[in-house]
């Protein structure tokens, strides 16, 4: 390729890509705000099922048996 052709396609790119990447940059905390209710439940679920295993298995804690880690 030559080099004003190389040109031509990097400033097409340029005008084509910019406002995606400005999207982005705006839309990226207002995903992570929505995004955060999910976590804390998911994060809630899993220290519900740990309390649950732990309950579960502490029976067996005090007759002796240790998890293998």
């Amino acid at each position: 390729m030559n080099l004003g052709l190389t040109f031509l396609i990097w400033m097409v790119l340029f005008v084509l890509c910019w406002p995606l990447a400005l999207l982005a940059l705006v839309l990226f905390p207002i995903i992570w705000l929505l995004a955060l209710p999910f976590r804390l439940v998911g994060m809630t679920v899993e220290a519900l099922f740990a309390l649950l295993k732990s309950i579960l298995l502490l029976p067996a804690r005090l007759l002796g048996w240790k998890p293998a880690c």
